[in-house]
């Protein structure tokens, strides 16, 4: 092999050169190494990203709130039953917003309007179409249509009785097949000679009924309404009692009517949907 310091200096420095590149495309022995792409490596990187960046785009979801606005938006929600415009409203800010609008809920709910000096119940056939009593704490003065509607289900729901249900509706009375038949001889319910007796109960804690009634006879009559609970609030025991008659168990219908009744006699509420202002306490009871 010929040494490099026995050429002379202009082939000593081309041998030298040719040393130094067989290390590859460096700068030189020992220095960083800087490797080029070539054009073609570097389109294939730049397709890669702008593919990647459509595909990124192409995937992200887009609101219909923004892309139909809150107008439309509350058109296709009032296609929607009230408990899923509810439910709705969990989706966003911006959701719940057009969700729990008034203008929305007045579809949903019953409104109280003016018609020539006097207010009237507008009722709402997806709520109350069908139901006997409308609840009064849903119509109080200055409440949101979607908090009107949550009181109107919750006190739908209700199974305790209260003095303001007794005194608030009409009742209608009959024996049952239990008493004795000389009461049911009485009663135009098992006779079929008319409309069913009636019974009203007022606020000092008496009862009363129609004039010329048979079988109520003029005597006195009082009732009361016993609760009892048992642990977080749960209802042991609900009844009402007529003076010392057998306790009256307490029934809600699914048209949020009421009915009372043991073994000898039923009462059942009459439906009074049209009744200005609602029935019922004005409070929510739990």
């Amino acid at each position: 092999m010929t040494r490099i310091e026995e050429l002379p200096n202009g082939m000593a420095s081309e041998a030298m050169g040719d040393k130094m590149a067989s290390f590859g495309d460096g700068d030189a022995v020992g220095s960083r190494r800087v490797v080029s792409e070539s054009p073609g490596r570097k389109r294939k990187k730049k397709r890669k990203r702008q593919d990647g960046a459509e595909e990124e785009n192409s995937e992200v979801p887009q609101d219909p709130l923004e892309v139909f606005g809150s107008d439309m938006m509350m058109m296709i929600l009032s296609y929607l039953d009230a408990p899923s415009v509810a439910l709705s409203q969990l989706v966003s800010r911006g959701w719940h917003r057009v969700a729990s609008s008034d203008r929305l809920w007045s579809t949903k709910i019953p409104r109280v309007v003016l018609y020539h000096g006097v207010m009237e119940i507008v009722k709402c056939e997806e709520l109350w179409s069908g139901k006997a009593h409308i609840p009064r704490i849903s119509l109080a003065r200055g409440l949101s249509k979607l908090a009107a509607y949550s009181y109107s289900v919750m006190d739908g729901n209700r199974i305790r009785i209260t003095k303001d249900d007794l005194c608030d509706h009409v009742w209608n009375f009959h024996y049952n097949r239990g008493a004795p038949e000389y009461w049911r001889n009485l009663d135009p319910y098992w006779k079929g000679t008319g409309p069913p007796m009636r019974r009203y109960f007022h606020p000092d804690g008496s009862q009363t009924a129609d004039p010329g009634d048979q079988v109520w006879g003029g005597h006195e009559c009082c009732y009361s309404i016993v609760t009892s609970f048992v642990g977080e609030g749960k209802i042991r025991e609900h009844y009402v009692r007529i003076n010392r008659w057998p306790q009256m168990s307490v029934f809600r219908k699914p048209d949020w009517s009421w009915e009372m009744s043991n073994h000898l006699y039923c009462y059942s509420s009459i439906p009074d949907a049209d009744k200005k202002g609602g029935t019922g306490p004005r409070f929510p009871v739990f």
